[in-house]
């Protein structure tokens, strides 16, 4: 009769207790935070370096809404064609909203709001975009489209590089936009921490120079891509890849001397070659 007793009253105290501790227990939060922090040997943006051929130091953080909301910032050192007037960093504001249109499928619309702390004036510009991802099995393809509106840090200001080294504006408040067409693959090998990567974009804008003697589409019209592997392990990816334009030494020559290494009017900043990134994921 005893252990009947003592089995009831340990029965009553796990029912009264479990709710305690259920209680007890927080709910996973609706926001996620993710980061990285990479150094590059050199910062290309559409294939024509940022950091005039030098090493760069970069770093961000998004948060993500359960509702698929999202907000980031990122940034990275700057130099030569890539200061935009001077400023020695790129910061860019994003936000955007991702939908799962299926189990393998993505859609992600959003905008960038590119800033250059401490560059000249007319110099910040905005750029919404959209991308489709889909995967099957180990292959996942991206398709994505930026189009950023007519903004004076997009103008044709100057119409050749001698015009912007001798400082004469030939259309001063001019406004282009800028469209930029682009498509990704990324093959996870089996059995491997390899992925194969591959990238090509299609840049569609201002013909010259900005009011800071640089340009999002330094000929108008270019094309750029990217073949490379990443190797992962843990939070960890090395990248390399051979990234290059055809953007030919002819068409440089009409932007130069601003379209090349140390502004010094010799080769330019968008011939091919080898970059190689380290990336840390938190």
């Amino acid at each position: 009769m005893k252990s009947v007793v003592l089995a009831t009253a340990l029965s009553g105290m796990v029912a009264v207790s479990a709710p305690a501790y259920a209680q007890d227990t927080a709910p996973p939060s609706p926001v996620t935070v993710t980061g990285s922090v990479a150094i590059a040997s050199d910062y290309r943006f559409r294939g024509v370096s940022q950091s005039d051929k030098e090493m760069a130091i970069q770093g961000g953080i998004t948060l993500t809404h359960e509702s698929g909301l999202y907000a980031g910032v990122w940034g990275s050192n700057l130099s030569g064609w890539g200061t935009f007037g001077g400023a020695n960093m790129e910061l860019d504001l994003i936000g955007g909203y991702k939908a799962k249109l299926a189990d393998n499928a993505t859609l992600d619309v959003g905008l960038v709001w590119y800033m250059y702390p401490g560059g000249a004036d007319k110099t910040d510009f905005a750029e919404p975009y959209i991308k489709l991802t889909g995967t099957t099995g180990p292959l996942t393809l991206t398709a994505g489209v930026a189009y950023a509106p007519a903004q004076q840090a997009l103008g044709n200001w100057y119409f050749t590089g001698a015009d912007a080294a001798a400082g004469i504006y030939n259309d001063p408040g001019d406004k282009e936009d800028n469209l930029y067409v682009s498509g990704d693959g990324a093959l996870a090998i089996a059995g491997t921490p390899l992925t194969a990567k591959a990238h090509i974009g299609y840049s569609d804008g201002n013909p010259g120079l900005g009011p800071n003697a640089t340009s999002v589409a330094p000929t108008g019209k270019y094309a750029d891509w990217s073949l490379g592997v990443d190797a992962t392990y843990k939070n960890l990816t090395v990248n390399v890849s051979y990234v290059d334009t055809d953007i030919s030494a002819r068409d440089a020559a009409r932007i130069q001397p601003s379209f090349s290494k140390g502004q010094d009017g010799v080769g330019s900043i968008a011939n091919g070659a080898v970059v190689a990134s380290l990336t840390a994921a938190f």
